[in-house]
């Protein structure tokens, strides 16, 4: 490989790393997703040196809004 191409590799990483960081800077200002992880439900266990935490609730609400949304999605791309 030639500097040419490793170097185009690690200009196309960075601009994929710090459009996701933009996108999790938005996605913290969400008043929903605040609250993703303290919702009734999830499980925290925290004891002296010792701390496990379950968001069983939080990866539920979060895989049925990621089924919806993808499902929207394929249906669109398949339209005959």
């Amino acid at each position: 490989m030639d500097l040419n191409s490793i170097g185009r590799a690690v200009l196309i990483i960075g601009i994929v790393l710090a459009a996701l960081g933009g996108l999790l800077m938005l996605f913290a200002r969400i008043p929903f997703l605040s609250n993703l992880g303290k919702l009734p439900g999830d499980i925290r266990i925290e004891g002296q040196g010792f701390s496990c935490f379950v968001p069983i609730v939080s990866m539920i609400l979060i895989s049925v809004i990621l089924t919806v949304v993808l499902n929207i999605i394929i249906r669109l791309i398949n339209r005959p």
